[in-house]
């Protein structure tokens, strides 16, 4: 019943929450002193890269260790894990896009070969040739061993793309919301927006991933109506 509920709000409180932010970032907080409303990304851009670097990419990782961890060993990891790398590719895809549209007045360019962009940009690569290899294997087992392996070997850019920042001399500010003693440098209703922002983008992350895995179990039910009927249709042929 619970579960069930969830499911069920999971949409509008999603939506909410995206309508609340979008509000918030547009009408209610005040512009910045140096960015002006240039800054108003900020209720967008870290959101997106939250979702594209730690929770889906995180999320497909995750399955696919549980995938390859023999008690844990399900087609279920396999979805979720193949599911999740696709609504990632989706988020990093808008985290260069975002990312781009704040540096253009910022760095006076669309794109920089920086650090953090191009170990994103990297990652995206991953993604892509993640479904790539997906489609190279007929055999589900296979298959899914492989993504799993190359998922987990994929996800060490991750820590690169996060510390990017800090290892290399670049383009890209550092910390957002906190100095490195820990201090805000966000206060006010510009933290309370940023943070749901984070919350509303997650949970729009896992309505996506809900929706994707219920149409690749659809298909794989279509697929093996299908298999099925060709094999009676085999049968019959072969009783004339």
């Amino acid at each position: 019943m619970i579960k069930q509920l969830s499911q069920r709000l999971l949409g509008p409180v999603t939506l909410l929450l995206l309508a609340l932010t979008f509000w918030l970032g547009l009408w209610v907080t005040p512009p910045d002193k140096v960015q002006g409303n240039l800054a108003r990304l900020l209720y967008l851009h870290p959101a997106v890269a939250w979702v594209a670097l730690y929770v889906s990419f995180g999320t497909a990782t995750i399955a696919s260790a549980l995938y390859l961890w023999k008690r844990s060993r399900s087609l279920v990891m396999d979805r979720v894990a193949h599911c999740a790398m696709e609504v990632s590719t989706v988020f990093i895809l808008l985290t260069l896009i975002t990312g781009s549209i704040w540096g253009r007045p910022t760095w006076g360019v669309w794109w920089a070969w920086d650090a953090r962009l191009t170990s994103t940009a990297i990652l995206g690569v991953f993604t892509v040739a993640y479904l790539a290899l997906r489609r190279a294997n007929d055999d589900a087992e296979l298959r899914a061993r492989r993504s799993a392996v190359f998922a987990i070997i994929a996800a060490i850019n991750v820590p690169i793309v996060h510390f990017s920042v800090d290892w290399w001399k670049t383009l890209h500010q550092g910390a957002t919301v906190f100095t490195q003693d820990g201090n805000l440098l966000v206060h006010g209703i510009m933290l309370w927006t940023l943070f749901i922002s984070l919350v509303a983008f997650t949970l729009l992350f896992f309505w996506l991933l809900r929706a994707r895995y219920r149409l690749d179990v659809l298909r794989g039910e279509r697929d093996q109506a299908s298999l099925e009927e060709a094999l009676v249709q085999r049968r019959r042929e072969g009783v004339h």
